[in-house]
């Protein structure tokens, strides 16, 4: 398999409050050559599953959280490689999902890098447990994730669809982050997700939606948000895969990805 190597050739500028500490915060986006890597301060760390630390609530790469959503974002909008730089503890919240992201992405010049070649992946990726379940294979393209709650409301729903840029653009970046209702006091005695509200996140109440969904099934659209970004720190484009998730949350997708990194090659070239 090989894909075209992207860059951006300007810097991208995204602020506001983090999307659980709410505090003021700060991410550039500017052109890279040696894949992705993520920078607070001094500290330089590529996104690989290997520097993940954390998985509850968000993506954590060393001491930044929340790098999901601009991953994702990155992903589908095919950049390869990028230097990003964050000032805070975690990314802004951005209306509690990948839509900023993924506009401004869209919108940037771009320079060329040369192609990378994927050696491997004859076989098919798993990673799977009774709660859980994430399939990877070579593909063009195609994501579902089935979000299943059991007795309690929205019981199941599914999303699926063939990744191009633009669909993503239209169909998944704008699905926000969310929480069921009884979740709420939890949340807030945590100190969690104080960049959001009620219109940057969606509240799933025990017999519908508490504020307006922008998507019948939002939950599941979003959740394969986080899983597109969540697997590219395996840095294979997810146009090359075919992923089909269940129930899969940030633990199940990074170790899913750790297992995708190892059953590949990739070279760059060019």
């Amino acid at each position: 398999m090989t894909f075209e190597r992207q860059t951006l050739d300007t810097d991208l500028t995204f602020e506001g409050p983090g999307l659980h500490c709410g505090e003021p915060t700060q991410v550039v986006v500017s052109g890279g050559t040696e894949g992705i890597h993520f920078r607070q301060g001094t500290n330089r760390l590529a996104a690989i599953p290997e520097n993940v630390t954390d998985t509850s609530r968000c993506t954590r790469l060393g001491e930044i959280g929340v790098i999901e959503h601009l991953m994702s974002a990155l992903a589908a909008a095919g950049i390869t490689d990028a230097e990003i730089e964050v000032t805070g503890r975690e990314l802004p919240a951005a209306d509690g999902c990948a839509a900023p992201y993924m506009q401004a992405l869209l919108d940037a010049p771009r320079k060329a890098l040369g192609t990378m070649e994927v050696e491997g992946l004859f076989a098919r990726v798993y990673e799977k447990a009774e709660t859980h379940s994430v399939a990877i294979g070579r593909g063009e393209g195609w994501w579902r994730y089935e979000f299943l709650t059991g007795e309690r409301w929205p019981s199941v729903q599914d999303f699926e669809l063939r990744l191009t840029p633009e669909r993503y653009a239209e169909e998944v970046a704008p699905a926000r982050t969310f929480c069921f209702s009884e979740e709420l006091p939890h949340l807030e005695a945590a100190g969690l997700g104080k960049g959001l509200d009620a219109s940057t996140a969606l509240v799933l109440g025990v017999s519908g939606y508490e504020n307006a969904a922008r998507f019948p099934e939002e939950p599941a659209r979003h959740k394969l948000l986080d899983l597109i970004g969540d697997l590219y720190l395996a840095g294979l484009p997810p146009v090359l895969l075919n992923v089909v998730a269940e129930r899969s949350g940030h633990r199940a997708n990074v170790a899913a990805a750790a297992k995708l990194r190892s059953a590949v090659r990739v070279q760059a070239s060019g």
